[in-house]
């Protein structure tokens, strides 16, 4: 009882240390990114705050995961460079004594984690590409300034509008010369607005007007009417749109389209508990470091094989959004051998004082051959 409440209040207090680090330098990077955007005309700067918020809570699965695995690592750590493991060792407990207090610690934070990753992130990234997609809309409109003739990016079409409304959502009396493979357009209408559809595609949707293609002097010269005409502002990618769609549905959405981005997404939201249950584990026999030594190796080793299991995460995730692996057959076999990865660490230092074990093997061969080398050096002076 002693030990477990001890080991859970240096956890806890470990844990906030470690979490309000990670979480002020996320914070930061996110701040100093939209802060870019915001200036670079991309986002509004109203929505800077908010928009941190939402990202906040995306990001918050990963950094939750990341604190209980480095309070874990850190506090063993600790013990075993203080010799206090010695201590508990001794009095009659072993290293698998470790796993029931640590879950009993991290339970939150994986129960946590299973809920932001499949109910809060899912919200976060739709509330801020609505956020985005809204100021996008309103920044078509407002980039057309009333009375003036402007060129595109691509330098293709030319714009003109005499009158943009109130709330920037229309403009009135429009005129767009598009010159295109050596062939001039144009196109007049008494009004039109932005529209984006479900795939993320963003339309000038012009009504009541009249498009004119090539010259009158031509004899291919065409003259038509149309009572509504959509204009292609920028076009999203395939890959992109379903990326970006699948990270804002619901886990019911989700089931209910199981294609490849969907299954692509779920497998990454199912994936972040099971991971952070394995990192415990993992940090238990991770944390031995041997006293007269520096513990910094030994921290930037787990370090490395935590950004080694997301990477391999990240590429099983890509082979199911590219078809390459069946969903049934990519969401857990990584899991399962990170999970016998642990039994082997374990095994590992539970047998370390067994004569079985290598390291004492080879302390006997050391040991061994120092002896036959004295009784050689014996045997010398003996002749000699």
């Amino acid at each position: 009882m002693i030990f477990q409440r001890a080991l859970q209040r240096e956890l806890f207090g470990a844990a906030g240390a470690v979490f309000t680090t990670l979480f002020t330098i996320t914070i930061t990077f996110m701040l100093i990114k939209i802060l870019g955007q915001a200036a670079g005309g991309k986002v509004a700067s109203a929505d800077v705050i908010t928009l941190i918020a939402y990202s906040s809570l995306t990001y918050l699965p990963i950094l939750l995961m990341l604190t209980g695995f480095i309070s874990v690592l850190m506090v063993i750590t600790r013990m075993y460079q203080d010799s206090e493991m010695v201590v508990w060792f001794s009095s009659g407990l072993s290293l698998t004594s470790w796993v029931r207090p640590i879950f009993r610690f991290g339970l939150p934070f994986i129960v946590l984690i299973a809920l932001l990753s499949l109910v809060v992130t899912p919200w976060a990234n739709r509330q801020s590409s609505e956020v985005r997609q809204g100021y996008e809309k309103r920044e078509d409109i407002a980039k057309v300034s009333p009375g003036k003739f402007q060129e595109s990016a691509s330098s293709e079409r030319i714009f003109f509008v005499e009158e943009v409304t109130g709330d920037l959502s229309k403009v009135k009396n429009i005129f767009i010369n598009t010159f295109k493979d050596g062939r001039s357009s144009v196109v007049v209408a008494k009004e039109g607005m932005i529209e984006i559809n479900p795939q993320g595609d963003r339309f000038l949707v012009m009504s009541k007007g009249r498009r004119y293609d090539g010259l009158p002097t031509e004899p291919d010269f065409q003259m038509m009417q149309f009572e509504k005409y959509g204009i292609l502002v920028s076009a999203q990618t395939k890959a992109a749109a379903g990326d970006k769609s699948a990270k804002s549905l619901s886990l019911s959405e989700l089931l209910a389209d199981p294609n490849n981005f969907n299954q692509g997404e779920l497998l990454w939201r199912i994936s972040l508990p099971l991971m952070a249950s394995v990192l415990l584990l993992l940090a238990v026999p991770l944390g031995y470091v041997n006293p007269r030594v520096g513990r910094s190796a030994n921290l930037i080793f787990s370090l490395l094989l935590v950004v080694l299991y997301l990477n391999m995460l990240n590429i099983v995730q890509a082979a199911v959004v590219q078809g390459r692996s069946p969903f049934g057959m990519a969401w857990w076999p990584l899991h399962l051998f990170a999970l016998i990865s642990v039994a082997m660490l374990f095994g590992w230092r539970l047998k370390v004082n067994s004569r079985l074990h290598p390291l004492v093997l080879w302390s006997k061969i050391k040991c061994s051959m120092r002896n036959a080398g004295q009784s050689t050096n014996i045997a010398g002076k003996g002749a000699t």
